[in-house]
């Protein structure tokens, strides 16, 4: 499977795999974030665009066009064409450079890059077709209030995933009682059994516990161990392919 991308520009943004590092997370008291993993993995499952250069967007409030100032650190010859407001209302507007192509049955899921948190702007998120579509989309952040926001040179702009989303209309969701499901039952027993327990000896600060400071079922695919034996598919590091040139 190919994920084609077509450049528009003569010098299309940077695109890299997703990256696992976010500066909060990095802050954090002993980076605990890292320790969970959902976190980590929504961050490297797809690609990311990067920012050419470094700017700084100020919107003043309004709802027209020229509300919003864009003001890049240096000339750059593509600029105009990276970053401008277009619909109004606070809404900053990114061009992605490319034309991209999915296979058939797959759609792109633009958005920000995930967990990367950006104060006074908020990235907006769209699905497009991109089996068939024959022309590019934008990616758009909206002021959550009057302000200047910065982008880096080498900051995501823009968050790239792969959607299969053909058929989700048949996806019915169904509520049931898990004791109709007597397998799943003792799982979730015996491990909010052993979670419960851990807990409370971390709460006691017992040493053994607190050395240990997390249970590692998910991030390392595995049950109880008097559920059942480790998961063989279980994925906690995704290592995507970088684009190459395919003529």
């Amino acid at each position: 499977m190919e994920l084609e991308c077509y450049p528009t520009t003569e010098r299309p943004p940077e695109i890299v795999p997703g990256r696992p590092d976010r500066a909060w997370m990095d802050h954090f008291t002993a980076r605990h974030p890292y320790r969970c993993l959902p976190l980590t993995m929504a961050n490297t499952s797809g690609w990311e665009l990067l920012c050419p250069i470094p700017f700084t967007a100020e919107w003043n409030g309004g709802i027209h066009q020229q509300d919003i100032k864009l003001t890049s650190d240096h000339p750059h010859p593509d600029f105009h064409k990276l970053a401008q407001s277009h619909f109004s209302h606070g809404v900053l507007t990114f061009h992605s450079g490319y034309l991209f192509r999915t296979p058939p049955g797959w759609s792109m899921w633009v958005m920000g890059p995930p967990n990367h948190v950006k104060d006074g702007i908020q990235a907006l998120s769209g699905v497009v077709e991109t089996d068939w579509l024959p022309f590019p989309f934008t990616m758009n952040w909206v002021f959550t209030r009057p302000g200047k926001v910065r982008f880096e040179k080498g900051e995501p702009f823009a968050f790239i995933t792969l959607l299969e989303d053909k058929t989700l209309h048949e996806i019915q969701p169904v509520i049931r009682r898990m004791d109709k499901n007597p397998e799943l039952r003792h799982q979730y027993d015996v491990w909010e059994k052993h979670r419960s327990e851990f807990n409370q000896r971390i709460f006691r600060q017992d040493p053994e516990a607190t050395k240990q400071a997390w249970k590692r079922y998910y991030f390392k695919g595995e049950f109880p161990e008097e559920v059942a034996p480790a998961r063989q598919d279980h994925v906690n590091k995704r290592r995507l392919k970088a684009p190459k040139f395919g003529g």
